[in-house]
């Protein structure tokens, strides 16, 4: 049960990483790469040995402004001569007054004492800015100096430099990741053993992109998302915001299919803050761009606060018909009954609330108010049962240990690059209908109780610390998923897979918290609540689906002793 071993890392580690970066981006996306980027990856090549070093070095920290006094590269023999062959191949150059508009980020790299003593200020305006922040020193440079004195002033006596192609080399590695949250830590962390991936035959990897437009659409996406976060962070008043998407919305290309899902992620993101920022009519128009989870919801419940009684409910009938998952399900009927029953002056209680009132009460010692399972867990230790926490845990562990090889099988096209935690279409409902004969064959496989615990116990032995999104490894997890297999029958346990996996994003949550069970073969799974807590609608789909498949599971109320 052990993992990939710890590899110590040479000196230039991260230039056989870049380097196999380039290979791999060339090979797999050739085709889509312009001519800027090809320019970039052969002039990158042609470079010495030691200046690749230091643009890859540059390229991996933050920033685009670095000065070469600070640098401390103990393989690079000769930085001086590195830093000249980057300036003179065009890879970086020095800073000078046509980087005024990037000045913030080029004074930045100065502390505030260096700041005051290098800027060329008089000291009756050193005094007062003595006191202040450095933000506030680097707006009075680039607001009330001379740019190109202070760069004079700045470079006197060392020389600060900017990075150049960063567009050419964010390409490169977004080709590859997929996306801009991964970066080449990846390739760090797996060599020094942090986390261990699924290896596979680089002959079957796939493209994750069939054409530019795709690459650029989603990365337009990705880009977008952090102009908003930017926005948000520099407290730019919500109205800015929102024109600023809406002119954003409507001058965008038509995006391709890739893109959508990050698109409708944004529209919500967009929609909440401006609801937080209390425009409610400006976030209901920004929702009307999306059909994604929750924007439907916030839909119905800002129409029904305009006084748009009737579109309210239309929509929950929309909702009602094809719901994206439990949340909307449940929603679509309560709030209807809702809207109906203030109309009628009728008292109406949502689904969740009429389950959990049903709901059998325990007497806990009010010792666990902040441990409220493990009070309940007690409780049933006390009564002669076993009692285990459950939660997601092991359901997700036994679902990736049932279906590992299908998961992370490079054939179905969905395996990009080998550092991939997951396959592209995990969390869409491609992953089951791509694999939906897959999925029932090894289900079929299974066909008695000892398959089931032969093949998890074979695939935990075998796999144990590679990383999979839905097993957190721990020496509990087979012990927990075996107690499971004993308790439920065969076609339970083929049944609530199959629901995971419709729904890999929703079902693989709101599972109930503990499992009980004793010796004469009695079990439960129960969801804790306290005096103050709530059913969540996923948490009601579970319950209610094991009550339709005869699983025993049950809502638990705890009443404080005091």
């Amino acid at each position: 049960m052990v993992g990939r071993q710890k590899t110590p890392l040479t000196p230039r580690y991260y230039l056989d990483n870049f380097r196999y970066v380039l290979d791999f981006v060339k090979r797999l996306y050739g085709n889509l790469l312009n001519d800027s980027e090809w320019n970039f990856i052969h002039r990158f090549e042609a470079l010495p040995l030691d200046a690749q070093c230091l643009y890859v070095r540059f390229s991996n920290r933050k920033g685009l402004f670095f000065r070469t006094n600070k640098l401390q590269y103990n393989e690079i023999t000769d930085l001086s001569a590195s830093v000249n062959a980057l300036i003179d191949a065009g890879f970086v150059e020095r800073l000078s007054a046509h980087h005024e508009i990037m000045g913030e980020a080029a004074l930045s790299v100065f502390t505030k004492p260096e700041l005051l003593n290098l800027l060329p200020l008089e000291p009756e305006e050193s005094r007062p800015l003595a006191k202040e922040k450095k933000e506030s020193v680097v707006r009075y440079a680039l607001h009330e100096l001379d740019f190109a004195e202070v760069v004079t002033s700045l470079t006197t006596h060392e020389t600060v430099v900017k990075m150049n192609f960063e567009a050419e080399g964010m390409m490169v590695k977004y080709l590859f990741f997929g996306n801009r949250g991964s970066n080449m830590t990846e390739f760090v962390v797996r060599d020094l053993g942090m986390v261990n991936f699924e290896r596979y035959d680089e002959s079957k990897l796939t493209a994750r992109f069939r054409t530019r437009k795709e690459v650029e659409d989603k990365l337009l996406i990705s880009l977008t998302n952090e102009e908003f976060y930017d926005l948000k962070e520099a407290e730019t008043p919500a109205d800015d915001i929102y024109n600023w998407f809406l002119n954003w919305n409507e001058t965008r290309p038509e995006l391709t299919e890739i893109a959508i899902p990050g698109y409708q992620k944004l529209v919500c993101r967009v929609g909440a803050f401006l609801e937080r920022q209390k425009l409610p009519d400006q976030a209901l128009a920004v929702y009307e761009l999306s059909d994604r989870v929750p924007a439907r919801e916030r839909r119905v419940r800002l129409l029904f606060k305009n006084g748009s009684v009737e579109e309210a409910l239309a929509l929950c009938d929309e909702i009602a018909v094809s719901p994206l998952n439990a949340e909307e399900r449940y929603f679509a009927t309560d709030f209807r009954e809702k809207i109906l029953g203030l109309s009628e002056k009728k008292r109406t209680r949502k689904a969740t609330t009429r389950f959990l009132s049903d709901a059998e009460s325990v007497n806990i010692p009010a010792a666990y108010r902040h441990h409220v399972e493990a009070g309940v867990m007690n409780y049933y230790l006390e009564n002669d049962f076993d009692a285990a926490f459950t939660e997601n845990y092991p359901w997700r562990g036994l679902f990736g240990l049932v279906f590992w090889d299908i998961i992370y099988d490079a054939n179905v096209s969905a395996i990009h690059h080998p550092l991939q935690r997951a396959p592209s279409d995990f969390y869409l409902p491609d992953f089951y209908l791509k694999r939906e004969d897959l999925l029932k064959k090894r289900l079929t496989e299974l066909d008695t109780k000892d398959d089931w615990r032969r093949h998890v116990g074979r695939m935990f032995n075998a796999k144990y610390g590679i990383t999979n999104v839905l097993v957190d490894w721990s020496d509990e997890l087979l012990g927990l998923v075996q107690q499971m297999i004993e308790l439920l029958d065969i076609e339970q346990l083929r049944l609530i897979l199959l629901e995971m996996a419709r729904n890999v994003r929703e079902h693989t949550r709101g599972f109930p918290d503990l499992l009980i069970w004793n010796d004469q073969g009695d079990y439960s799974f129960v969801e804790v609540k306290s005096p103050t807590d709530h059913l969540g609608p996923q948490q009601l789909h579970w319950l209610e689906f094991f009550q339709t498949i005869g699983v025993q599971g049950k809502v638990v109320r705890v009443i404080w002793e005091l």
